[in-house]
């Protein structure tokens, strides 16, 4: 056992077997000076030689850190007692204690072989002293060096498993403490994904609205006054809708379009307002039985039409496109198909390596999409238009319940 590591209750053990050893010799001393022997000088002598030498161990850090100086000193100790041994048998009680001082400063292998010689040094005294050995003068000692045994190993036992369990405790502390903090990192990381798809899919799109608008107004000056200044109030309508959208992530609400309306009509402003910036045949239908949606499900639709739409004004060259929003049994179905140029999906680049931003937006609609458990499908190819459909699965509203998890941020 490492004697640096001594539990509190170790050291009121050790502290009650140094008051045992004193009590003992000062035994000792008192019974060799009221029986008046011969041999009382010496035994007194040996019990005060036997306390100055016992004394320096505890107050020696060699004799506690190192096993040799723990030896040498135990030897001293071992000689003057076996001189005590010879001189009283009342020294003999000695070796209880001085059984767990070698079990506590030496190694068990080193300990086990001294103590079974401290054992016959006191049946060896008892003898001495009674010229004959009896069972119990035997029995004595050898059951005092098993219990001593018996003790030290029990608590060195208890003491390895308590150690054991404070080293799990603080392992489960500090992966505790890591799971949190990686909780919180994906936290962070699920947050600012969603506010930079809330931002590209309003916020970007309103502003790339206003700036086709202003040019627009731009190139109907000074010859067409009037379309210019169209276009001038369009682009205030739309900065106006995108002031609403900004003060919407201050306050946490949902999206304005959806405010004291259906998610069809809001689809149906869409296409309106994506007409009137882009000038674009912009064609909204609905199949099916409308029927409420949990507001999630609906705020994906409409943030993944907006993009979609903002996509074909700034990429397609599209003359037409068609929006159809479908409510079938089990599932809801959002499409936006353009005639324009296409492209490849494949080779559209990842997100943050595309200045114009294309690349973020289709990951956007896709990440939406799977939070929500749908899927999401882009059919394009060079000349050949481009289709984008997303389908949610779709519960009654009696049995329907809003999504739980990554879904419920799309709320905020």
């Amino acid at each position: 056992m490492n004697p640096h590591s001594l539990t509190p209750v170790l050291r009121v053990l050790r502290l009650c077997l140094h008051l045992m050893v004193a009590a003992l010799l000062a035994l000792a001393a008192a019974r060799a000076t009221a029986a008046h022997t011969p041999d009382a000088p010496a035994v007194i002598g040996a019990t005060v030689v036997l306390a100055l030498v016992y004394a320096l161990g505890p107050v020696l850090p060699k004799v506690s850190a190192a096993p040799a100086a723990a030896a040498l000193w135990l030897a001293a100790v071992l000689a003057v007692w076996a001189t005590l041994v010879l001189l009283t048998p009342d020294g003999v009680w000695l070796a209880f204690p001085l059984f767990f001082v070698q079990l506590h400063l030496l190694p068990l292998r080193w300990a086990l072989p001294l103590v079974a010689a401290t054992t016959a040094v006191a049946v060896g005294g008892f003898g001495w002293h009674a010229g004959t050995l009896t069972v119990g003068t035997v029995l004595g000692p050898a059951l005092g060096a098993a219990v001593a045994v018996a003790v030290v190993l029990g608590y060195q036992a208890l003491y390895r498993e308590s150690e054991q369990r404070r080293r799990v405790v603080e392992e489960l502390t500090a992966t505790r403490g890591e799971l949190a903090a990686a909780e919180r990192t994906a936290g962070v990381l699920a947050e600012r994904e969603r506010l930079a798809r809330e931002i590209h899919d309003t916020l970007a799109q309103g502003l790339s609205s206003i700036q086709l608008l202003l040019r627009a107004a731009e190139r109907s000056l000074p010859d067409r006054p009037g379309d210019a200044l169209g276009h001038v109030r369009h682009a205030r309508e739309a900065a106006v809708d995108n002031l609403a959208e900004a003060r919407r992530f201050v306050h946490a609400l949902s999206p304005p379009g959806l405010d004291h309306s259906s998610l069809p009509a809001a689809l149906e402003r869409l296409c309106a307002t994506t007409a009137r910036a882009s000038g674009l045949a912009v064609h909204c239908q609905v199949s099916g039985t409308p029927a409420g949606l949990p507001t999630a499900q609906e705020v994906a639709l409409l943030r993944i039409a907006q993009s979609a739409l903002a996509n074909t004004v700034r990429h397609a060259a599209a003359q037409r496109v068609e929006l159809t929003l479908s409510y079938m049994d089990t599932e809801v179905a959002l499409d936006v198909v353009d005639d324009g140029t296409g492209f490849r999906p494949d080779a559209v680049p990842a997100p943050g390596t595309d200045t114009e931003g294309s690349g973020f937006g289709l990951a956007a609609m896709r990440a939406r999409a799977r939070a929500l458990h749908g899927t999401f499908v882009v059919e394009s190819a060079p000349g050949e238009g481009t289709a984008v459909a997303v389908t949610l699965p779709f519960a009654h509203p009696s049995t329907a319940t809003t999504p739980s998890g990554p879904s419920e941020q799309d709320r905020t």
